[in-house]
């Protein structure tokens, strides 16, 4: 993937960033990433957003995702050519029956970490441990959803499952690991305030579902809790929609004035409908871990953004930038409104969310500027959600 981008080690306080191996023009791709792992949200799922269960590519025809985000099955999209999705390409697990999108995920799934994650029969049953897990799982972490304890689920699995489980927790022992009392922090702020009882809770149920004499430490008090740091800290929001894909399509039709009028004027209505009736949660979500792209640092100026155009787990890293070679990468981890507001504002976020304060030159030219926030900010510091922090992550 990364011949024009490589990991460098900063210095014990950043720990690693990203940089670039040679000059990189504005819009172009840095790199194409596929996750060590990945898993939708289960409140995303359990609403009906369907998505492969191994690549999260949206299931359903674009026509069908405006049906149901719009509560009106007689909608009609004009230019159904221009939807991608191949239902006859979906696949089901024999034993389990979630969906696929293609035959190959289906088998990446099943030789990675389905065989031991499969419920089969029981996919229904309430007091199978996988699903007294999720069900816990949701019980305490609400839309809008930031993480998922299925991706730590698929971790275990995936080394269970392998041949060479060594190389599986090296590839899992490259991703940041934080301080004790920083993993408290995170942990706290994926639990809120009953997050002791709640994630011994958890521990006890990973346990009965999962546990691995091998990976014995993970399922101590200690172990856990920095299990449950690394894919809070680490997770990159993944966001994917067949309708948004219509849309790009649609986009690049050459269409005589009129039509093209038209078609702009019946899509942003259809958008306005959707806010309405289904409000910010539009696309199938989820969270995957991904070696380059979790070395990015923050930057309230960043050079490069993630995006998800191929409608699935691959992310893209694009330049927003010229960027020289040897220069550090950055992605911002706010979204375009929040990067506006005032350096003590964009800090609280990040400490907040992130748990550090921000350097970057922004940051350090804004440094004398008084410590407050404007009236209109105030108003607004109460509504910083945890969706809007995931990388913006629904720019799919």
């Amino acid at each position: 993937a990364g011949a024009a981008a490589e990991a460098r080690f900063i210095s014990s306080a950043k720990g690693k960033g990203l940089f670039a191996t040679k000059n990189i023009r504005k819009g172009e791709t840095v790199f194409v990433e596929r996750p060590v792992v990945s898993s939708q949200f289960l409140w995303n799922a359990l609403y009906n957003y369907r998505a492969c269960d191994h690549c999260l590519r949206a299931l359903e025809t674009a026509e069908e995702n405006a049906q149901r985000l719009l509560g009106r099955s007689s909608l009609v999209l004009p230019h159904p050519e221009q939807c991608s999705i191949r239902k006859d390409l979906h696949q089901q697990c024999p034993r389990c029956q979630v969906t696929y999108c293609s035959a190959e995920c289906r088998q990446a799934a099943l030789e990675q970490y389905h065989q031991v994650l499969c419920l089969g029969p029981s996919r229904d049953d309430p007091t199978h441990p996988l699903n007294k897990l999720q069900e816990a799982w949701r019980n305490m972490h609400y839309p809008p959803e930031t993480s998922s304890i299925m991706l730590m689920a698929r971790m275990v699995a995936t080394i269970k499952q392998a041949k060479d489980k060594e190389w599986w927790i090296k590839a899992f022992s490259q991703f940041c690991s934080k301080t004790a009392n920083e993993e408290e922090e995170i942990v706290h702020k994926l639990l809120g305030d009953k997050f002791k009882g709640q994630l011994e809770l958890l521990r006890l149920l990973f346990t009965e579902a999962l546990y691995d004499e091998y990976l014995s430490r993970w399922f101590t008090p200690e172990g856990f809790r920095s299990l449950f740091a690394l894919v809070g800290t680490n997770g990159q929001g993944i966001g994917t929609s067949s309708l948004s894909q219509w849309v790009h399509a649609c986009d690049t039709l050459d269409l005589p004035m009129l039509q093209r009028e038209e078609l702009d004027a019946f899509i942003d209505q259809l958008y306005k409908d959707i806010e309405k009736e289904s409000g910010e949660f539009l696309n199938c979500e989820g969270s995957g871990l991904y070696v380059l792209q979790s070395c990015c640092n923050h930057s309230c100026i960043p050079n490069a953004e993630t995006s998800f155009p191929e409608n699935n787990f691959l992310l893209h890293l694009t330049a927003l930038e010229d960027i020289e070679a040897g220069e550090e990468i950055c992605i911002s981890y706010l979204d375009c409104c929040q990067r506006e507001r005032s350096r003590h504002s964009r800090n609280k976020i990040l400490r907040e969310n992130y748990l550090f304060t921000c350097s970057c030159p922004k940051c350090l030219a804004q440094a004398d500027d008084a410590d407050v926030t404007s009236d209109e900010e105030e108003e607004g510091e109460g509504e910083t959600d945890d969706a809007e922090l995931e990388d913006e992550m629904t720019d799919v």
